[in-house]
């Protein structure tokens, strides 16, 4: 109560009861509305509170939880298309996808496709067309598994008729002898990974030192660019991995 209240309040009930009453009820009012207008601003504080918490949250347990991935200069755009297609020992979340401008990108006419294709030979055969750039699937009933590919440069070029005789996820690469002596720069064995140049996959052709394989240089599909292996894209090889059994009859032409 205010200092002289009580006196005011005194001489007001003396003088006029009615007063004295009306005196009252606008104390108790301004009372109440400081009362009121406290527990108003203390409810817009804790609102506030509970919108910034909300906002903040997320934030920090994406910092918490969020694995930040590692960046692979050297990796092209599809190096490993599915994330259970990582190399070994490298976990898919923490490889990222390098940006689709870095590389060239295939030719859209050696996307991998269902085509025409009418021959005598098995279900499951690999007929490889080097001088259009294509491998076949044969399917039957006339049609192929159309892939794009690489193939060799001048004076690597080869034919023939052989098996698959073994299969490799993400394989290791030993160069032969004769490549070592062109190219003294190149490593002499390389583990399987996303910077081996045989890439995801690769089918072992007879008794031969070729391979049908996947490369980190998928702008290269379409060209004459091997030692005289046949190319392709990892998405490609592995796709091609999952259909080829051991013993399959590959025609090279």
């Amino acid at each position: 109560m205010r200092p002289g209240f009580r006196f005011h309040s005194s001489l007001t009930t003396a003088l006029h009861p009615k007063l004295a009453a009306a005196a009252h009820t606008r104390h108790d009012f301004q009372s109440g509305e400081r009362a009121m207008s406290f527990w108003r601003k203390a409810a817009m504080g804790a609102a506030m509170l509970v919108m910034l918490g909300a906002s903040v949250a997320p934030a920090l347990a994406y910092d918490r939880y969020y694995h930040k991935p590692i960046w692979a200069p050297n990796r092209p755009v599809d190096a490993f298309p599915f994330a259970e297609d990582h190399p070994p020992g490298q976990p898919a979340y923490l490889v990222k996808r390098a940006p689709r401008a870095v590389q060239p990108r295939v030719s859209s006419v050696y996307i991998r496709q269902v085509v025409a294709y009418p021959t005598h030979e098995k279900v499951g055969t690999i007929i490889v067309d080097t001088g259009h750039k294509f491998l076949y699937l044969v399917l039957g009933d006339g049609t192929a598994l159309r892939y794009g590919i690489g193939t060799a440069r001048t004076g690597f070029q080869w034919s023939g008729v052989h098996a698959v005789t073994a299969k490799r996820e993400w394989p290791d690469w030993t160069p032969p002898a004769e490549m070592l002596r062109r190219q003294p720069g190149i490593p002499a064995h390389m583990a399987g990974g996303i910077d081996n140049p045989l890439g995801a996959r690769a089918l072992y052709i007879g008794a031969t030192l070729y391979r049908i394989h996947g490369t980190n240089e998928p702008w290269t599909i379409g060209q004459d660019v091997s030692s005289g292996c046949i190319r392709m894209t990892n998405a490609d090889v592995i796709d091609l991995y999952g259909r080829a059994r051991i013993g399959a009859k590959v025609i090279v032409r």
